[in-house]
């Protein structure tokens, strides 16, 4: 009964909560794109900030400035210099001219006058800002008087001149006003050298601490005060002294032609944005969704962060809805879209509109881009290129991550909200397959260059240009999607300061990799034909690839200017290329330590190349050797219906490459089933049935050797098998030439058997339960490996990066001793989920970025309530994706503490979601281990955060031994010896007549030693798996690969002190402190205490062990 009041009752039927209706849409199955509109509802929610508890004081503080700016006695013209000088020497502080700064014969002069107008700007008025962003500050403008300026000071920096000036008067009086009540400093509007800015930080009166807000003191021109006809993005208005002397034309200025127009726009587009927020109710939600959306990205308003920011999409957003959007005058989006649809049409817009090849105009007019303007979105109306603060390579950026998004939000199967708001993707490693820095741009000359956007900017955009040319060429076949440059930031400096130099004098450049074309060590230039304009286009390549360019003849008689290579991979040949040209057209590279690569360190630690393809490819041609000699035996009573491999070696996905030849301690057997055409001749008993496949295995051990006699040697081998109704046995061939097959045989009918006794209500309990196991064993041996096998072979061939990236992973859980508890399909199905699942990137294009973003995914996977579902067949309907859903969602009601099922990966061939995480009956891994992986993967991905490219990449897979208990070392030598395979493994060094070279056991003939030994079972692993199977309840074992010495245990804390009684799991001992107290108490009925026997079970351990063993270190033992 509902004790409530009425009004709480009448409260309680109020609209529900976004997280409410979220819960609600998953259950009842809504599709993603419902979903991914709640979850935005909710994202908005939480990331709202509380602007009265974040800016304390704020409009108090603003109203002071005002007036403190007002109260600024002017002053007459004064010589720029003088008037700088003396302002300077009176409050000693430092003009912030931008560079080159005014000369001292400069004739014109500077005042001070009122300012005309004042005005808050930006975000902290539209209410858009976000809990997350890294910077909390409100803009406020003012209005430079118009008699303090000239018509003709848009010419040569006159007008930021007089700009800094303006600024250093305000900033002086300021600071003598409210010095102890702030921080002052200077910095550049957006990273913009032209347009210095007062930055001021309060602090807490009661505290006196900084608090986390600032307020930026922005001078502006009048609106439309300089004349825009002569502003246009063709221009050239900055001249140099001796382009001014020899009278020869200077270049175009379009980011210092946009910025004056810029300054004179702040009112204007503050007005066009109110209109727009009056008007369509969802535009400042579409706003904070793409301030996030960007933020996540990488990008801001800032020249280094790309130049497009929060004000950029809020005005496109609003351009595109006043009208004029489509170039013809008619508004591209309605006012009456939702948040999520006006975001979506914004991500739409950027991913169709490449204005960095093609510039984009809004509103009709005819205006045509000049050349090498840079990317382009003119807004017509009021003649400025909105996207000036914008690189090609940031605009290119922005280009891809919308489509990547694009392509997410069109994929109604997965997860969109996570990839499109959660996920940061500026990150370079998870972004670039080739990450390099450039150093020392501090040498390079820029006197020739105009650009007012600073000399690491220009540096930046000369080796764009460069690059771009040599990798992006469509003529050669693109070696590169996309190309990026970071340059530093420029840090905020003291009034008191010149402007500083940036931090840093590296220059990031990230490459992603086009997989089908970097790998090519051959680029074929132009035809060397006699035409005039072939002619033109040969030098042109000449004088491009310098001394590298050579003519060759081709198929057809063909004579083409031509590149060769020397490397092989596609990172090394990248390298090559871009130390080469660099070094060319800039002298960069002259010194190793001038370029530094980074992104081939993890292959360099399992010496992965391209030739390790050549070598899986001869494995698998052996194998298809192996299915031909089969397939032609022919006194088998029944006919071969499928060879199929379902081991590692044969799809691609080991670690270590496969060895065909003889070794030391010999090869690996390769595993693979047969199934044969259907009779009904096969005994209708599961006992006699596994029976029967031991004779037929018996039979094609034996056809086999007399069909390929001296050639081939096979071993009938025994399975560890518990009763006579499992596998009892599996044949081991061994050929000349190294390479071994484990063959195991399935029988349909077996399979039918186990599901009668399934589903017979009849028999008693214990019997259907381990049918069921037994079942299980039969179907993922027989049926699961065989199409997983399929699986990763198709991709691995669709997908270059792929194998490698699953033999990268493979070794991370090696390294951690995690792969024993964890098949390799599992393995190699996280891996392939980056591929088929790559948001919010495409998929990976080399081996670092795929293994990087594998861990990255499992140190973001909740498997406890979440499913790993991939689509390997392309075709997986919605219905059964549900269906998947609530199968796991009935597991974890029938299991919740997880002791039978925790990982649940579902594939096209396997909707059950246990083939791939449970093993003879039992969960693999356990939650605890399951836990560990997590944990780990979440501690690489913090790593790989915090360090980046710096990141040494060796230390992801060093094993931290100190969380275990126990650590078992085990005697490689007495491992090796019992896995020899051949003869005598120095026949080799010695004479053949030599006695030597025969057994020293008088009763061998010299045939001793000459014929194959069977395939042995590797002792580590077969210790192992005992000790698992004895001391389960007590320890948890860990090792990684068959050839890791080191074995860790954790004591079990649950099974650590029971009461005594028959049964125990495992060995336990009298608690000698409970045995006293309790020693008078007679009529004490309840067991006694006992502690687990470490000491006991450690004894049993190294007795088993024998030799093995070479030593047990236990901690607090």
């Amino acid at each position: 009964m509902d004790s409530a009041p009425a009004k709480r009752r009448k409260l309680a039927h109020s609209e529900p909560s976004s997280e409410n209706v979220l819960q609600s849409a998953t259950t009842v199955g809504l599709s993603k794109h419902r979903i991914f509109v709640l979850e935005a509802e909710e994202l908005l929610e939480e990331a709202a900030v509380d602007y009265a508890a974040a800016f304390p004081g704020a409009d108090t503080l603003l109203g002071e400035i005002k007036t403190l700016i007002e109260a600024i006695e002017p002053h007459e013209p004064l010589p720029l210099v003088e008037a700088a000088h003396k302002l300077e020497k009176k409050h000693r502080l430092k003009v912030p001219f931008p560079e080159p700064r005014p000369p001292k014969d400069c004739n014109y002069k500077v005042a001070f006058a009122k300012p005309t107008q004042f005005n808050v700007v930006g975000s902290y008025v539209f209410k858009t800002m976000v809990e997350t962003q890294k910077d909390h500050a409100i803009d406020m403008i003012f209005v430079i008087p118009a008699e303090v300026l000239q018509e003709k000071d848009f010419l040569d920096l006159r007008y930021f001149y007089k700009r800094a000036y303006v600024l250093a008067v305000v900033s002086a009086a300021l600071k003598k006003k409210l010095g102890a009540d702030a921080d002052f400093s200077f910095e550049y509007l957006n990273g913009n050298p032209l347009c210095p800015i007062l930055a001021l930080q309060p602090k807490d009166k009661e505290t006196h601490q900084l608090v986390d807000y600032r307020i930026r003191i922005i001078p502006c021109s009048p609106d439309a005060f300089f004349p825009r006809a002569k502003l246009h993005l063709g221009a050239s208005l900055v001249r140099r002294v001796e382009e001014k002397e020899s009278g020869v034309a200077s270049k175009p200025t379009p980011f210092y032609n946009s910025t004056l127009i810029a300054e004179g726009s702040f009112l204007t587009y503050l007005k066009i944005i109110r209109q727009i927020e009056k008007k369509c109710a969802a535009f400042k939600d579409a706003c904070v969704l793409g301030r996030i959306w960007l933020q996540q990205r990488g990008f801001s308003g800032a020249v280094s962060d790309g130049g497009f920011g929060h004000f950029e999409w809020a005005l496109l957003l609003a351009l595109l809805l006043k009208g004029g959007g489509d170039g013809r005058g008619n508004a591209v989006l309605s006012t009456s879209l939702k948040s999520t649809q006006l975001f979506k049409a914004v991500v739409q817009f950027l991913s169709v509109t490449n204005f960095a090849e093609k510039p984009y105009v809004l509103s009709k007019s005819d205006f045509e881009a000049p050349p090498g303007c840079g990317p382009v979105i003119y807004d017509a109306d009021r003649q400025l290129n909105i996207v000036f603060k914008m690189s090609p390579w940031s605009a290119a950026l922005l280009h891809q991550q919308a489509k990547w998004t694009r392509s997410l939000l069109n994929d109604g199967t997965v997860d969109q909200f996570s990839p499109t708001f959660i996920l940061k993707t500026d990150t370079p490693v998870y972004s670039f397959d080739l990450v390099a820095k450039l150093s020392h741009f501090g040498s390079f000359d820029h006197a020739a260059e105009v650009d007012s956007r600073g000399k690491a900017w220009q540096f930046g955009s000369k080796v764009y240009r460069i690059l771009k040319r040599a990798l992006q060429d469509k003529e050669l076949g693109e070696r590169a999607r996309l190309i990026h440059v970071r340059t530093p930031e420029s840090p905020p400096w003291q009034l008191e300061e010149k402007p500083k130099k940036q931090k840093s004098t590296d220059v990031e450049i990230g490459v992603l990799f086009d997989p089908a074309n970097m790998a090519r060590s051959v680029d074929r230039g132009p035809s060397a034909g006699p035409s005039t304009e072939e002619k033109e286009e040969c030098e042109k390549f000449r004088r491009f690839w310098g001394g590298k360019a050579e003519l060759r003849r081709f198929e057809g008689d063909t004579i083409r200017e031509t590149v060769i290579w020397n490397s092989t991979s596609p990172f090394e040949l990248c390298e090559e290329i871009m130390r080469y040209i660099l070094n060319l057209h800039l002298r960069i590279g002259v010194l190793e330590e001038d370029i530094t690569f980074n992104g081939d360190e993890l292959q360099d630690l399992l010496q992965l190349s391209p030739a390790d393809s050549l070598v899986f490819n001869t494995t698998r041609k052996a194998f298809a050797d192996f299915e031909k000699d089969i397939r032609e035996l022919e006194d088998l009573p029944l006919h071969v219906r499928r060879l199929a491999p379902i081991c590692p070696e044969l799809r691609h996905a080991s670690v270590k490459l496969p060895t065909l030849g003889p070794s030391k301690s010999g090869p690996r057997p390769m595993e693979t089933v047969v199934s044969f055409e259907a009779s009904g001749k096969w005994p209708e008993n599961l006992a006699a049935i596994q029976r029967t496949k031991i004779a037929f295995l018996l039979m094609i051990g034996s056809l086999l050797e007399k069909a390929k006699e001296g050639q081939v040697k096979t071993w009938v081998g025994l399975e560890d098998a518990k009763c006579d109704t499992e596998n009892l046995a599996f044949l081991d061939v061994l050929y000349e030439s190294g390479a071994s097959f484990r063959l195991r045989i399935h029988s349909d009918l077996e399979e039918i058997l186990l599901e009668r006794q399934v589903k017979d209500k009849t028999q008693e309990q214990h019997v259907r339960t381990k049918a069921t196991t037994l079942l299980a064993a039969v179907r993922r041996i027989h049926t699961h490996l065989p199409l997983h096998s399929q699986t990763i072979s198709t991709f691995v061939t669709r997908f270059p990066a792929l194998s490698p990236t699953i033999r990268l992973l493979k070794q991370w859980f090696n390294s951690h001793k995690l792969s024993t508890h964890f098949p390799d399909d599992f393995i190699e199905i996280v891996a392939l989920n980056v591929f088929l699942s790559p948001y919010p990137w495409d998929a990976p294009s080399s081996p670092n970025t795929g293994f990087l973003r594998a861990l990255l995914f499992l140190a973001r996977w909740d498997w406890r309530t979440e499913p790993l579902v991939l689509d390997t067949g392309g075709d997986m309907p919605p219905v059964d994706r549900a269906a998947i859903d609530t199968r796991m969602e009935a597991w974890r009601n029938i299991d919740p503490s997880m002791n039978h099922t925790v990982l649940f990966v579902a594939t096209s061939h396997d909707a059950t979601g246990l083939a791939y995480t449970s093993y003879d009956g039992h969960a693999k891994p356990s939650k605890v281990v399951a836990t560990r992986m997590t944990a780990l993967a979440k501690s690489v991905s913090r790593v790989v955060k915090e360090e980046g490219i710096a990141l040494d990449a060796r230390r992801l897979f060093v094993p931290s031994l100190k969380d275990y208990d126990i650590l078992l070392h085990l005697n490689s030598k007495v491992a090796k010896s019992t896995l020899k395979t051949y003869p005598a493994d120095n026949s080799e060094d010695v004479a053949m007549d030599s006695p030597e070279r025969y057994s020293r056991f008088k009763n061998l003939d010299e045939r001793t030693g000459k014929a194959f030994l069977p395939l042995a079972q590797h002792p580590a692993e077969a210790f192992l798996d005992h000790l698992s199977a004895a001391y389960s309840g007590a320890l948890v074992f860990f090792r990684g690969t068959p050839d890791d010495m080191t074995v860790g245990g954790i004591w079990n804390p649950q099974v650590q002190k029971k009461k005594f009684r028959i049964n125990l799991p495992t060995s336990y001992k009298p608690d000698a402190a409970a045995a006293a107290h309790d020693s008078d108490d007679e009529d004490e009925e309840q067991g006694v205490d006992v502690n687990l026997n470490k000491e006991g079970i450690l004894a049993e351990i190294a007795r088993i062990g024998g030799d093995l063993i070479e030593k047990i270190d236990a901690k607090g033992l």
